[in-house]
């Protein structure tokens, strides 16, 4: 499962720089993620940081992308 941004987002950008994987870039009025891209910080830190650092709690799981399980 990805990471969204939702319309809670005010645009504060402290979620950009703390992606390991460039997943999230500023859009037309909030931030958004690449779901191809997002991995959950998964590998390089021991929770998604996005949602760490988001001021508004913006940064929320994205129930609707779904991964493949590894095996």
């Amino acid at each position: 499962m990805a990471y969204k941004i939702t319309d809670d987002c005010i645009s504060c950008g402290a979620c950009e720089g703390e992606c390991p994987n460039k997943a999230i870039s500023e859009g037309d009025t909030t931030y958004k993620i690449d779901p191809d891209k997002c991995t959950e910080c998964v590998g390089a830190h021991d929770s998604s940081k996005c949602a760490e650092v988001c001021p508004v709690e913006a940064c929320q799981p994205d129930r609707l992308i779904k991964r493949p399980k590894s095996s």
